[in-house]
């Protein structure tokens, strides 16, 4: 059997992510400092405690198990918080990674799959983005993205390595059976503050902005059950384990939708009114960020089955009620 390393399985994507290898028939080890993950999110694999910032650390986990693949999910990610802590940033999106590289390349380990995000491309020049879009981030977050993207490209060429960047947009929902879902402090994802208003934690939902140049005027997004961005990673090995070329794809749905539209399922969904506030717009939101996914479909032979609005709503509602 397979045994695959997942560093950052106890965390909201990562901890979906082992559910779908396992469910693939893969042995999974975490690795995680549990900064933001949680351990009782474990279910599927073994945690060992530790930091990819720790190299003494990493090489022993290598030393101790034969990992045919990496998947690596740790990373800091909020954007404010990189603008004010760039080394912070830098160290650990970066140096982290670097640290699992050399591992990797010193215990022949094959493949990785990199957790990248939309916010590579900035503030992109058209409303459907692929991978053409030029890479030009805004926030030191996004640059440690690329910079990590560019540093496995180099080592891939250097030490045959294969890999898959998924660039992530908005990752969101609950896995169905509730076994895991978000639970981030703070909370920064615009629908569990959404549901935390539903639930009364919060005062006013605030709507940043309603004069985009959009349907309903508010900013329209890419939301992605985070059951089918799992899949989509479980698709990735899959590909590199057949031979297929490395590559960074977007995980999306090609579709967007509206921060009304957002409010008015979850209205219908919990049952709640949801008070709300027009606030003014936050610097650098574009009107529509919106992936083209095609190149992940058609390489991995993947599809989001589990993206509806109504979907995502009600998984991360059921969670949200069970959690919290």
């Amino acid at each position: 059997m397979d045994k695959v390393l997942v560093v950052g399985g106890a965390g909201y994507i990562g901890s979906h992510c082992c559910k779908a290898l396992a469910a693939s028939g893969r042995e999974v080890v975490v690795f995680d400092n549990l900064s933001t993950g949680h351990e009782d999110l474990c279910l599927w694999a073994p945690l060992v405690k530790g930091d990819v910032c720790d190299k003494a650390a990493v090489s022993q986990l290598f030393e101790d198990h034969q990992f045919s693949a990496v998947f690596h999910f740790a990373a800091k990610s909020l954007v404010g918080e990189s603008a004010a802590k760039p080394a912070f940033y830098w160290n650990t999106n970066v140096s982290g990674t670097m640290n699992l590289l050399d591992a990797m390349v010193h215990h022949s380990v094959p493949n990785i799959i990199f957790s990248s995000t939309a916010a590579v491309y900035g503030e992109p020049d058209r409303p459907l983005i692929d991978e053409t879009q030029t890479l030009a981030p805004i926030n030191t977050y996004g640059r440690t993205k690329v910079a990590c993207e560019q540093m496995i490209r180099s080592y891939a060429e250097a030490h045959q390595l294969g890999y898959v960047c998924p660039r992530y947009f908005n990752a969101a929902g609950a896995d169905a059976d509730l076994e895991t879902g978000e639970d981030h402090s703070p909370e920064t994802h615009v629908i569990p503050i959404l549901l935390e208003a539903a639930r009364g934690i919060r005062g006013k939902f605030s709507i940043f902005g309603d004069d985009y140049a959009t349907s309903d005027g508010t900013a329209v997004r890419d939301y992605i059950h985070v059951t089918d961005l799992a899949n989509a990673h479980v698709a990735a090995l899959d590909h590199l384990v057949l031979g297929g070329e490395s590559v960074a794809v977007n995980l999306g749905t090609s579709q967007g939708a509206s921060v009304k539209e957002l409010i008015e399922v979850a209205r219908t969904t919990t049952g709640k009114t949801i008070p709300t506030e027009v606030a003014p717009r936050r610097a650098g939101d574009p009107a529509q960020l919106v992936a083209d996914a095609t190149k992940a479909q058609t390489l991995f032979n993947w599809k989001p089955t589990n993206s509806t609005l109504e979907q995502i709503i009600d998984d991360a509602w059921r969670w949200h009620l069970k959690r919290f």
